[in-house]
């Protein structure tokens, strides 16, 4: 048995356990993982809340997409993997917040050496859904791009992808994390009243795409710039994606596993950072979602499972 988050009604971090639980073997063509670092992400609130009715719970259910972990077993018909591989995993089964996660062995890829635990275990969901804003807007070479939120999870990674592309890249974010965002080639501006002003002074030739990772508002600043809305990204702000007909795509619009590969080659070659800026035991999960709601961190919050290898 090992140990694994587990809630059996609808409620706030309160309803949350950390339970014991069988270790499932695996199956043919599946793998098992103990699991070293599992990512929590703001989009997993709703779902345990009973707000998200896309996405019902069943009860009892668990938490969590992201992990990296080490092989513990192998199902038949797995030849590219053996015990002892240390892997990033995404699970579309709410179960990575856990010690041990048997799953597919496609849903994971070996971890570069070069990718610390932490952030391995913080990238599928932030990482692919940065990688969908990126395509969504169409971001190229030359480009004047606003980053909503670019010190999030999401918007961090949505930032330096950008960057990467060869655009010109302007990152909303709170003063505290104005340094980080410059050291990765944007232009950080504070957010609040005269924002409008602030960014048209920058990027005087206007703006050529938008990506809204933080909502509360944003959509209408980027309305407001001019930007095209076929040019607009929202992953959060789904009101205002009806309003004002923006786009609102997220990580269900790119393939899993190739992105996951790319962005962990990036990370490895340090092309690509992922901040993390808190980390809490298992045990401790209810805490590290009280944090993530105050928001305004720099990157992920992460739970540290079990003793990295």
């Amino acid at each position: 048995m090992s140990k694994a988050v587990r809630f059996s009604r609808y409620g706030g971090t309160e309803v949350l356990e950390v339970v014991d639980v069988d270790d499932r073997p695996p199956a043919a063509g599946e793998v098992r993982v103990r699991v070293v670092t599992a990512g929590i992400n703001p989009g997993e609130a709703p779902i345990r809340e009973g707000a998200n009715s896309a996405h019902p719970a069943t009860f009892p259910s668990g938490q969590g997409s992201d992990f990296a972990g080490v092989i513990a077993e192998v199902g038949d018909r797995v030849d590219s993997l053996k015990v002892g591989d240390e892997v990033i995993g995404f699970s579309d089964w709410r179960n990575a917040q856990a010690e041990s996660v048997t799953i597919s062995a496609d849903h994971v890829i070996p971890k570069p050496h070069g990718v610390d635990w932490n952030a391995a275990g913080a990238l599928f969901v932030a990482g692919t859904t940065a990688r969908a804003t990126i395509d969504a807007v169409r971001v190229r070479r030359g480009d004047t791009v606003v980053v909503a939120g670019g010190a999030g999870g999401v918007g961090v990674l949505a930032t330096q992808l950008a960057v990467l592309a060869g655009a010109a890249v302007v990152a909303t974010a709170s003063a505290p994390n104005h340094a980080f965002l410059t050291s990765i080639g944007a232009i950080p501006v504070e957010y609040g009243k005269g924002l409008v002003d602030r960014i048209r002074k920058i990027v005087p030739d206007g703006v050529d795409a938008f990506i809204d990772a933080h909502g509360a508002g944003n959509v209408e600043l980027g309305v407001a710039l001019g930007v095209d809305r076929d040019r607009i990204n929202t992953i959060i702000d789904f009101a205002a994606r009806k309003k004002y007909g923006v786009k609102a795509d997220g990580m269900s619009t790119v393939e899993p596993r190739e992105a996951l590969i790319t962005l962990a080659h990036l990370l490895a070659n340090g092309e690509l950072q992922l901040p993390v800026y808190a980390t809490y035991p298992l045990e401790r999960v209810r805490a590290a979602y009280e944090q993530l709601s105050k928001g305004h961190g720099l990157g992920k919050i992460v739970l540290e499972v079990t003793p990295a290898p």
